[in-house]
């Protein structure tokens, strides 16, 4: 089941351990978690307080410039139950303190670009041509903040229902923000997709695993597969690093990729980055040091489940899959007395999880039939990678 580790060779000895954003510390005695609460798509929510009724996704960021936690919204409306004005994609609302502990929910206390109106973040048109060509939408993958710029790495749409062995998508690419989310520009290099012309691309999606203490930015990409349909996606995963300031410049040749050389594993500039783990086809993933731990979660669309998996070291070689969430918990075995959530997808690693064994994952719930219900994003906390 899930997807199954490459020949990966072990990194030298780690760096000492230190949490990528402040967390807090767990009290004593026991604790209530939550254990599959609605974020949105309640009426007079915290999320409908700012203006976002129905929204899935909810990618958590932290923002280091003031302590901060953002979460990056998909296609997102005013009313539940997709209902009321589409606002767009995507779409972020913040929170002031992030409870580590799980005794009380995530509530948003305002959003971009202004509190109590939760508005688009990019400026380009739905169902049109915007220069590239034709896209739906731009799907947000993940979100960081450093060095007083924040980035969000996106997949533009240009079908949700492509052909067999076709990914969907136009193109992927990266904005950034320097006033904290309110304005976004585009970096001018994307990374072309189906559509123009590289189906399968293993940049389609990302997620930023965080700037490790040796001083490098490492990122995991795939192909894109927020559609769940891509029947080639494999489950391939591929891993590279730059150096924040390259990478705040835009200069994105400059990544380093690790790749299996000359009958061994090393990090270079001279070949591709090679696949790291691989089976069954998965959608939206993430990873994050939490504690010095690394630890991913991703949707495995064919296990039907959210699972998690650990490791030292970016480059190191990864557990086994755990699944963690699952869509239904009377089949196989491995999903017995598991959290059951039907039409889940999503599970994104809450940056200020207090340790690897206690991670918040975000999942989100719809059953791909506009204005049904429930279209929302649910908090997990207390699980085990």
């Amino acid at each position: 089941m899930g997807l199954t580790a490459g020949a990966l060779g072990v990194a030298g000895a780690a760096a000492p351990a230190s949490a990528s954003a402040p967390s807090a510390p767990h009290g004593g005695g026991a604790r209530v978690l939550q254990a599959g609460t609605p974020l949105c798509d309640q009426p007079g929510d915290s999320a409908a307080a700012q203006g976002l009724g129905s929204g899935d996704l909810a990618i958590p960021y932290y923002r280091e410039h003031d302590g901060t936690w953002g979460y990056v919204f998909g296609d997102s409306w005013t009313g539940i139950q997709q209902t009321g004005t589409y606002i767009g994609s995507p779409v972020m609302l913040n929170q002031d303190r992030f409870d580590a502990s799980g005794a009380t929910p995530v509530s948003f206390t305002w959003a971009m670009p202004t509190a109590g109106r939760a508005g688009q973040l990019f400026d380009y048109r739905h169902d049109q041509n915007n220069g590239h060509g034709f896209e739906v939408s731009r799907i947000p993958n993940d979100c960081i903040e450093f060095g007083g710029r924040t980035y969000i790495q996106y997949t533009s749409v240009a079908t949700w229902t492509p052909p067999a062995g076709y990914d969907g998508s136009l193109m992927s690419g990266v904005a950034y923000s320097d006033d904290h989310g309110v304005t976004w520009r585009d970096y001018p290099y994307h990374w072309a997709g189906d559509t123009q012309g590289v189906n399968q691309s293993m940049y389609g999606m990302w997620s930023f695993a965080g700037i490790d203490p040796d001083g490098w930015l490492y990122i995991f990409s795939k192909r894109w597969n927020g559609t769940h349909v891509n029947t080639a996606d494999g489950g391939a995963i591929q891993l590279f690093r730059i150096r924040p300031d390259r990478f705040r410049a835009g200069d994105f040749g400059a990544q380093e990729n690790w790749a299996f050389v000359d009958g061994g594993w090393r990090w270079t500039r001279s070949a591709p980055p090679s696949v790291i783990l691989s089976g069954n086809n998965i959608g939206e993933f993430s990873v994050k040091r939490i504690g010095g731990t690394y630890c991913m979660s991703y949707f495995d669309v064919a296990d039907y489940s959210i699972c998690t998996r650990t490791a030292a070291r970016p480059d190191a070689v990864w557990s086994a899959p755990r699944p963690q969430i699952v869509g239904n918990n009377t089949v196989p075995p491995s999903h017995w007395g598991k959290p059951q959530v039907p039409f889940l997808y999503g599970g994104y690693i809450h940056p200020g999880s207090p340790n690897a064994n206690a991670l918040t994952l975000i999942v989100s719930q719809w059953n791909g039939k506009l204005h049904e219900p429930p279209y929302w994003v649910l908090q997990y906390d207390g699980i085990a990678a």
